[in-house]
């Protein structure tokens, strides 16, 4: 049986973060007097010392969409435990139809990985890591698959200290 736990809040202000953005998308909605456009934006903000999250932000200019997507960026912040420069063990995120799978990668590899998928790792601060990103290529579900991934990575020392607690509980 897996229990979930419960996720750490990260206050931003504590934090020397930087934002990228990762795709600007315009849409249309046809009216009466003719075409209104609109903007979403998709942020990532990270400080890269393992720290990093990714927001959505909708409005009728670019600037503001960018602005609504940092803040949402802040507030979904996550901590990725990390084993040196690279991620703690391999995972297969999915998130709709957008699957990421990340890998370690031995120190110099550097960040094998395109899109979305890179702003992520670079804003967190990962610097050795192999990625393929697979099915959809929708920029907003890709990031968030991996922003998903990286939440599920769990640290080797916390799982091995978990296991020997079990282990030690069954003995007793």
């Amino acid at each position: 049986m897996v229990t979930a736990t419960k996720r750490e809040k990260i206050e931003a202000r504590d934090l020397e973060l930087q934002e990228k953005v990762v795709f600007i998308n315009r849409v249309s909605k046809v009216v009466k007097g003719g075409r209104r456009f609109s903007f979403s934006a998709v942020v990532v903000v990270g400080d890269g010392q393992g720290h990093v999250g990714a927001g959505l932000g909708k409005a009728n200019e670019v600037p503001e969409a960018i602005r609504k997507g940092s803040a949402a960026a802040r507030k979904s912040l996550i901590r990725v435990p990390m084993n040196k420069s690279t991620i703690a063990h391999p995972i297969l995120a999915r998130f709709g139809a957008a699957k990421v799978m990340m890998k370690p990668a031995s120190a110099g590899t550097g960040v094998i990985a395109g899109g979305g998928v890179r702003a992520v790792m670079e804003a967190a601060g990962i610097k050795d890591v192999l990625t393929k990103s697979l099915g959809s290529a929708n920029a907003l579900n890709v990031v968030r698959a991996t922003m998903q991934g990286l939440s599920e990575l769990r640290d080797p020392a916390q799982v091995t200290a978990r296991r020997r607690a079990s282990v030690a509980r069954t003995e007793a």
